[in-house]
C-alpha cells in the first residue's frame, strides 16, 4: 500500500479530509503537530440544554473559497476545554466528536469549535487525532488519494 509506515499513512502539512457525518467532503486541513487538540471553524454557535445534556448548534462552511455554502450541524459536547491558541490568547471552547476520514481510513476525533476566520484553513488537525495513526513529511502536501 503506498503512503504507509508500519501501517501508518504517511500525510503532509495539508491534506483533503472528510466530515462524514456532517456530510463534508474534501476539506482542506492543516496538519498542525504543534497543537494538542484538533480545532474546526464554525459560525452561530449556540448552546442548548436537552435532557441534562449540553449540546451546541453551529453553522460549518465546507469550502473556504465559497462561504456562502453553510451546513447547519449539532452535536453533544463532551468536554469544556482552555485552549492556548498560537497567539498566545487563552479561550474556553467546546470539545466534540466526530468522525474523520483521510484517504480510505476513518477514525473517530476530539474537536474543538472556535472561530478561525481570520486563519487560512478552516480545520486544524492536532497530535491527539493523529497518534498510532499517521506520520507526518511537513515538506510535503497532499499525499493522500
Amino acid at each position: 500500500m503506498p503512503n504507509t509506515y508500519n501501517d501508518r499513512m504517511i500525510i503532509g502539512n495539508l491534506e483533503l479530509c472528510s466530515l462524514p457525518e456532517f456530510g463534508i467532503t474534501d476539506l482542506e486541513v492543516r496538519i498542525d503537530t504543534g497543537a494538542k487538540t484538533s480545532s474546526l471553524h464554525v459560525d452561530n454557535l449556540t448552546r442548548v440544554k436537552r435532557e441534562g445534556r449540553l449540546y451546541v448548534q453551529y453553522d460549518l462552511h465546507p469550502d473556504i473559497y465559497h462561504l456562502e455554502q453553510i451546513v447547519h450541524c449539532e452535536s453533544l459536547v463532551i468536554d469544556s476545554r482552555r485552549i492556548k491558541s498560537s497567539n498566545g490568547d487563552t479561550e474556553q471552547r467546546c470539545v466534540i466528536q466526530t468522525l474523520f476520514r483521510l484517504g480510505d481510513r476513518e477514525w473517530p476525533i476530539e474537536v474543538t469549535l472556535t472561530n478561525r476566520q481570520d486563519m487560512s484553513y478552516m480545520m486544524l488537525l492536532g497530535r491527539e487525532a493523529m497518534i498510532d495513526k499517521v506520520y507526518v513529511d511537513p515538506g510535503k502536501a497532499f499525499l493522500i488519494d
